[in-house]
Parts: structure tokens; C-alpha cells; sequence
């Protein structure tokens, strides 16, 4: 079996942690150097059976370090994600783990500097915010990618009066498989 990512490895261990006990996971004593010394905003994605279940994440880093990062995210994955309800204990062992740890996000002047399988996107218009991932299943076009960002936001997909910007993900997956399948 191929060695677990640490990035996945904390994502698993705080959502495992809080489902079964209500209460937050611990930072682990070995956790890569890398992760407590690196700040970025980072998202846990959660799927069962290939089906999304929770994926909760922050633009920017919100914590000390991305290792806070990714554990604060895991719990809001699992229990916080308005679209699900909570991750129960018995769905443990069919989930299947992703986080991705994001870049900068740089501002830009129009669509077509996009990329969905590159580039995720923030859309904004004043206090209104959304964002999408890149490289998602279904999502194959700069239309749709927007399209999507605005309707997480809250904003008509009609609206061009809008803010744009672009940036790109490390995508952490091995070690992620669910337990079940």
C-alpha cells in the first residue's frame, strides 16, 4: 500500500477525531516540518461512494500554519458544510479524502485568462464571495467554472459586473481511498 500524504493523513485524523468523539483532533507530534512552517489557505473535500459529502475550505490562511489549516477544515467539512448534513460514524470507512493547499490568488480582467482544469476562481461583487476549485469533475469549461463561483456567491449568473480572480492548487490525494469500497 503507498504511503499516506500527510496532508491527507491530518484530513483524515480530524474528521475521524471529531465525527467519533465531538471533539478536535490533536496536532500529531510528526507532522512534516513543511506543514508547521508553511501559512495557506487550504480546502478538505469529502466524498462518498464518488459522490461529494463536504468540502469546506479558507482563500487565505486563518491559522498559524497549514497543518491548523487542514484540521480546522476537516471538522468544518465533515459537520459544517450547509449542502450535508453531518458526516454520521457509520460513513467512516467509505470516505475519500482530498485537500488542496492554495496559491495566491492573483486579480484578473476577464475570463479568458482562466483555465478550469488550472485555474479555481474567486468571484466577487461587494461582500458577496464564491469560490471554485480547479480541475473538478463536470466543470470543463471558463462558463461553467464562473457560472458556479456565482451562484455559490449569491450572485445572478447574468452579472458580468463582477470581480475575478484566479489561482492554482497543490492537490493532495494519496492515502485518501476510502476504507470500503
Amino acid at each position: 500500500m503507498a504511503e499516506i500524504d500527510p496532508y491527507v493523513a491530518l484530513a483524515r485524523l480530524s474528521v475521524e477525531t471529531f465525527v467519533s468523539t465531538g471533539r478536535p483532533a490533536r496536532l500529531p507530534d510528526d507532522v512534516p516540518v513543511e506543514l508547521l512552517s508553511q501559512r495557506a489557505g487550504a480546502f478538505v473535500s469529502l466524498h462518498e461512494r464518488g459522490q461529494l459529502r463536504g468540502c469546506i475550505g479558507t482563500i487565505a490562511a486563518t491559522c498559524d500554519n497549514v497543518a491548523l489549516e487542514i484540521l480546522q477544515n476537516g471538522i468544518s467539512a465533515c459537520s459544517q458544510d450547509p449542502r450535508f448534513d453531518p458526516v454520521r460514524p457509520d460513513e467512516l470507512d467509505y470516505l475519500e479524502y482530498s485537500v488542496d493547499v492554495l496559491g495566491d490568488a492573483e486579480p484578473i480582467g476577464e475570463p479568458s485568462q482562466l483555465d478550469p482544469k488550472r485555474y479555481g476562481v474567486i468571484v466577487t461583487k461587494g461582500w458577496r464571495r464564491g469560490l471554485l476549485l480547479p480541475n473538478l469533475d463536470g466543470v470543463d469549461t471558463i462558463e461553467a467554472q464562473v457560472s458556479i463561483a456565482k451562484q455559490k456567491a449569491g450572485i445572478s449568473v447574468r452579472d458580468d459586473d463582477v470581480q475575478l480572480e484566479r489561482f492554482e492548487v497543490v492537490r493532495h490525494m494519496r492515502g485518501g481511498e476510502p476504507r470500503v469500497s
